[in-house]
């Protein structure tokens, strides 16, 4: 399973920013690795030039082998917490598609 993170200008991107959103990955879609050919994590800052609440947002798609990709989006007021809200709506929208694919 190949993970590609993509940041907009505003977030800095660095080997532990890269690191951080691989391991969020891992932790939540492991199990469905082989099943899984790529996740795409983008990270941009809604509001970047002014602060507020749940203006960091991430965006994860995966592409499942033999079916049409899916997409979750999560925001939150840091980078890290949206990563992890993305990741945990990924493991609940990726189980529910193969269980869904499974059943048939």
């Amino acid at each position: 399973m190949l993970i590609q993170v993509h940041t907009d200008p505003t977030i800095n991107s660095n080997s532990e920013l890269v690191a951080q959103a691989e391991a969020a990955v891992n932790s939540a879609v492991a199990r469905f690795e082989q099943r899984i050919s790529r996740v795409q994590v983008h990270l941009a800052d809604e509001n970047s030039h002014k602060t507020g609440s749940a203006d960091k947002r991430c965006t994860m798609e995966a592409r499942l082998n033999g079916v049409a990709p899916v997409a979750v989006t999560d925001f939150a007021a840091t980078v890290e917490q949206a990563l992890d809200g993305a990741a945990d709506k990924l493991e609940r929208m990726i189980e529910s598609t193969i269980g869904r694919l499974d059943d048939r």
